[in-house]
């Protein structure tokens, strides 16, 4: 096998995993619409306590650890605004 070939199959494994993603995003994004938010929203912050934790045990920097929770913290502000 070529490195075209290799590259080719790469991209093509890329693609499908995007897909993936995307196809993800939609399904949740049916599931919060049609549930209220208090089903939805601790399953929500227990993916993204999960996430920040994952990135503490990775040693992520004091300033990308901070970064990211202002971003949380300013999405929950945006919805307690909209609600």
């Amino acid at each position: 096998m070529n490195d075209s070939n290799v590259r080719e199959q790469l991209d093509e494994k890329h693609e499908r995993v995007r897909e993936q993603r995307i196809e993800g995003v939609k399904r949740w994004v049916e599931y919060i619409q049609s549930e209220p938010v208090g089903v939805w929203g601790p399953q929500q912050n227990a993916v993204v306590n999960g996430q920040l934790e994952a990135a503490q045990a990775a040693g992520v920097s004091a300033a990308h650890q901070q970064h990211v929770e202002d971003v949380a913290a300013d999405i929950l502000a945006e919805q307690d605004d909209s609600a």
